[in-house]
């Protein structure tokens, strides 16, 4: 596993420059001794990998904005477009001014993977209240609005963002899904409706769009806490990683099964991505949560292949491993996003 001695790791992403497989994902000081602070002294670590399974450790690639900033307290999750010779840092953020409740996604740029320049003082895209909630603390626990993911319109017309957050309508335990937004230049964003309908989620954490034999797969995730009373009434309730199923990068998504990718009660593993190694193959990778005995390690565990089904369902060729580290851990209270 990717796993480091001073900090705690959690959600990540890659960039591929063709030579080593680039990771990046959030970290935080494992002396601050309670996990769940993690999420409001989180910065971007950075690492690369020829085989996805060693990985040499490089300087960190962005931490939280000056203060004052709409990023100053902590910088979240988020992923990497390549365009034009340059590479694109889209990220989430939260700040000191609104108490960490309410996040916004910005961008920062660099030449070379390893220095990042932000690209304005201002987030790049907030929640729309045309489509989205804003914060009401009597309906979800913060203002949702994170974990950006960029692609290239396949038709060329500019570029598409999926990202975390709620609809401003519904049952509040059902309101999660996955938004979008359009821009011609990566730079500047416009908000559109959301890509996914409410109904099962509080929220869908971390998307990933991804092609996999010409099936187009949203991975989301989704805590065990974050599950609507309508969804568990004919859906066991687990921690972990699941997908939709679209027609193109557009939809319309759809569920395949209720079942998950991975998912457990105790939420070992979390945060899934899949990506292709060196030799087109795809692996599944996920963050390592917790050990069986309930304390949480906060690392990367190593890839573990994908295998499609002939009817487009997706599996995991084995379980990842976190090593046995005891008996399973009791039900969890809710986790802060981040």
């Amino acid at each position: 596993m990717l796993e480091l001695d001073d900090h705690w790791v959690w959600d990540f992403w890659f960039a591929d420059d063709g030579l080593r497989h680039h990771v990046f994902f959030l970290k935080a000081p494992r002396s601050l001794g309670d996990p769940d602070l993690r999420h409001v002294n989180a910065r971007i670590g950075h690492a690369v990998s020829d085989d996805l399974r060693n990985w040499e450790i490089l300087p960190d690639a962005l931490g939280p904005g000056p203060p004052g900033a709409w990023d100053d307290r902590a910088t979240w999750t988020g992923n990497i477009v390549a365009h034009d010779g340059h590479w694109y840092l889209f990220y989430s953020g939260i700040s000191h001014a609104h108490d960490g409740l309410v996040q916004a996604i910005g961008m920062a740029h660099s030449a070379d993977l390893l220095t990042w320049q932000r690209a304005s003082d201002e987030p790049l895209l907030t929640a729309d209240p045309r489509w989205y909630e804003q914060l009401d603390l009597d309906t979800w626990i913060e203002e949702t609005c994170r974990d950006p993911w960029v692609f290239a319109d396949p038709s060329g017309d500019g570029f598409w963002m999926y990202y975390t957050v709620r609809a401003n309508h519904g049952e509040p335990d059902g309101r999660g899904v996955i938004g979008q937004a359009w821009s011609p230049d990566l730079w500047t964003w416009e908000s559109r409706p959301p890509a996914t309908d409410p109904g099962d989620f509080g929220h869908l954490e971390v998307p990933q769009l991804a092609e996999i034999g010409g099936t187009h797969y949203l991975l989301f995730s989704v805590y065990e806490w974050a599950h609507s009373a309508a969804r568990q009434r004919r859906a066991e309730v687990v921690c972990g990683t699941h997908y939709l199923v679209g027609d193109s990068a557009f939809g319309p998504f759809r569920m395949l099964s209720d079942d998950f990718l991975i998912g457990s009660p105790q939420g070992l593993f979390y945060a899934g991505r899949v990506i292709q190694d060196r030799a087109g193959d795809w692996q599944f990778m996920s963050w390592a949560q917790f050990a069986p005995d309930g304390s949480f390690i906060g690392a990367l565990a190593d890839p573990v292949p994908l295998v499609q089904h002939a009817d487009g369902s997706l599996a995991l060729a084995r379980q990842p491993s976190a090593g046995d580290r005891g008996a399973p851990p009791s039900a969890r209270q809710p986790d802060t996003p981040g």
